[in-house]
């Protein structure tokens, strides 16, 4: 289990990545969703998407890394190569992609987008709430709000982004996407 200051669990990016409930969360996705927004999708049980809307996790091309479970999430729910495409080049992908991908349930007009997610969750909730909840934790490994099968990846992680921010390469990255330009690599 990862430990936070004061013995509080850390809910990750959005309080909600590293976060598992038993309950469904359904992702809105009406425009970009780099970096912690397919974060967000990632960790979500259901997504709903605009038809302009665009997935991808850019931070290689800023120094960092996709630390809120992405580079760890991405390979398992679309076929690792395409994950590792995406992860190692920064590319994102459009909704029609993700779609056929399996990142995303349904792509919809962007007008349409909040309440065809209200829909998947009305007929969600036309179910026995313990039964899907318990059917959630199943499914998603749920042991008392853990997923065990992530505790080494959320440790790699965060050992990776430790040792990684700590680099001239990650200051320059964020340096650069600030100003607006092309960033130089050293490698160290």
């Amino acid at each position: 289990e990862r430990t936070f200051p004061e013995g509080r669990r850390h809910w990750g990016f959005a309080g909600y990545v590293s976060h598992p409930i038993s309950k469904p969360t359904i992702a809105a996705v009406n425009g970009f969703a780099l970096g912690g927004g397919t974060e967000i999708v990632l960790a979500s049980d259901l997504a709903v998407a605009a038809q302009t809307a665009q997935f991808g996790l850019p931070e290689v091309s800023r120094g960092i890394v996709a630390a809120a479970g992405g580079a760890f999430r991405l390979s398992v729910q679309i076929p690792p190569k395409i994950a590792m495409e995406m992860i190692l080049t920064g590319k994102p992908v459009d909704a029609a992609t993700a779609l056929r991908l399996g990142l995303v349930n349904r792509v919809v007009p962007r007008a349409s987008v909040l309440d065809e997610a209200l829909a998947l969750a009305e007929l969600i909730c036309r179910n026995a709430p313990l039964a899907v909840q318990a059917s959630k934790r199943i499914a998603a490994g749920i042991i008392d709000g853990d997923i065990a099968s992530e505790d080494a990846a959320w440790a790699r992680t965060d050992a990776e982004t430790a040792a990684l921010m700590r680099s001239e390469d990650a200051r320059e990255g964020v340096r650069a996407f600030a100003e607006k330009r092309p960033p130089v690599w050293l490698a160290r």
